[in-house]
């Protein structure tokens, strides 16, 4: 990976290398959905340095982004500050793994600590799905155990891909619907502010 990547970790992580030929080839490319959210600092500026990031990556494609919604933390200490969430729904022909180590040094670029649980951050880079692919391992639950209950993770989702589906649960859809609606749980569209896929 070039060293001009401001999200380029100070490790052995190299990307780029691990990208080959299968790139260029369709049917070698998975859909996969990320969740990203952000209640500390500029937080649209980090999401959209996030998909800025994500958009930059070798082996991987960005088909939509959804809109920015906002809502209160779920869990961990009182009184934090509101997150801003989002959704991203990418094609990659990166394994889950590799995907997820670049969700962490995207993370980790902002200035992500891991000091308090479901305390605040400056981004969260959460895996929801991936095609074809169920996993067990701690490091990498597929899919993401809990999306189905919460709607700041329903909500951009549909938006960004309304036929969504959550393998194991149904249609992304009607899970929120189950929940209430898109604004259940205190979730709450921004329709003032927006993300934007790079030219």
């Amino acid at each position: 990976m070039s060293t001009s990547d401001p999200t380029a970790p100070p490790t052995t992580f190299d990307l780029e290398s691990r990208v080959d030929s299968a790139d260029t080839t369709l049917h070698s490319q998975r859909c996969a959905v990320i969740a990203l959210g952000s209640n500390m600092g500029n937080r649209l500026d980090t999401l959209q340095g996030a998909v800025d990031a994500l958009a930059d990556t070798p082996g991987l494609r960005i088909k939509a982004v959804s809109a920015v919604y906002e809502t209160a933390a779920v869990g961990g200490p009182d009184e934090q500050p509101n997150y801003y969430n989002a959704v991203v729904v990418l094609r990659t022909s990166l394994p889950p793994q590799d995907l997820l180590e670049r969700g962490n040094a995207i993370e980790d670029a902002f200035g992500r600590v891991r000091t308090v649980h479901w305390g605040p951050r400056t981004l969260d880079v959460d895996i929801l799905t991936y095609e074809g692919v169920t996993s067990d391992d701690p490091q990498l639950l597929l899919p993401h155990p809990r999306s189905h209950e919460r709607a700041f993770v329903l909500a951009p989702w549909l938006d960004a891909q309304p036929e969504a589906e959550l393998p194991g649960r149904g249609q992304v859809a009607e899970l929120l619907a189950a929940l209430g609606g898109p604004d259940s749980q205190g979730v709450r569209r921004r329709e003032d502010i927006r993300l934007t896929l790079p030219e």
